[in-house]
């Protein structure tokens, strides 16, 4: 599928599709986005301790190199799994401006290597970060209690719903531990609903720009 490199409103790049009309991150601010979205709504509730988490959606790596600079800085343990079927291309990993945009030069080796790293196995990057990357569907996740916080990051409903089901759900509420979170930055009908008919307890919260809300899942047992 053709892919365009393309700026956001506050900057930072994504990739578009331009078959269906989808972007890789929010056309009014990929970073922005991630910051709300996953950092300020996800990560935040779990200051201080060490981190387990699925992003679902790999994709250019902005979240992961995003969370990567947040352990740093507070100096928190995070183990991070990515799962991507389709891995995004390297020549165009190159043109992802992450680096300069988050003014974190001195990490542009990192952002490199998440995308250089083999698939399927644990890579160390710091004494607080390790990351593995999954080359598989995520109708193939069997992960049980293992992860603190879900990222929750697939392309978006309108294009691709069978990836905001239940079954899907049901997988991510498995993969949890008990008192675990899942952010996203959808929030439509269909999706709160298949969140709790796979036994998560739902939050409406505001969105990024140029999105009104946002969903917060919590799985309670």
């Amino acid at each position: 599928m053709k892919r365009e490199i393309i700026q956001t409103s506050d900057g930072s790049t994504s990739i578009l599709l331009p078959e269906w009309n989808e972007t890789y991150h929010s056309k009014h601010g990929a970073i922005q986005e991630a910051k709300h979205v996953f950092i300020q709504n996800g990560l935040s509730l779990f200051q201080g301790q060490s981190v387990s988490i699925l992003e679902i959606g790999f994709g250019t790596g902005l979240n992961a190199f995003i969370t990567y600079l947040e352990a740093q800085k507070l100096q928190q343990k995070i183990e991070y799994t990515g799962i991507e079927a389709y891995p995004v291309a390297a020549e165009d990993v190159l043109k992802m401006n992450y680096v300069a945009e988050l003014d974190a030069e001195s990490e542009k080796d990192i952002f490199l290597k998440m995308h250089e790293s083999e698939w399927n196995q644990r890579e160390i990057l710091s004494t607080d970060f390790s990351l593995e990357k999954q080359n598989i569907k995520f109708q193939e996740i069997t992960d049980t209690n293992k992860y603190d916080l879900i990222y929750f990051d697939a392309f978006g409903f309108r294009v691709q719903p069978e990836l905001w089901s239940l079954e899907i759900f049901q997988k991510m509420y498995a993969a949890l531990k008990p008192e675990g979170v899942l952010v996203t930055y959808a929030c439509r009908g269909p999706i709160k609903n298949a969140m709790i008919g796979a036994g998560f307890v739902t939050e409406k919260l505001p969105g990024p720009p140029g999105k009104r809300e946002m969903l917060r899942a919590r799985k309670l047992a």
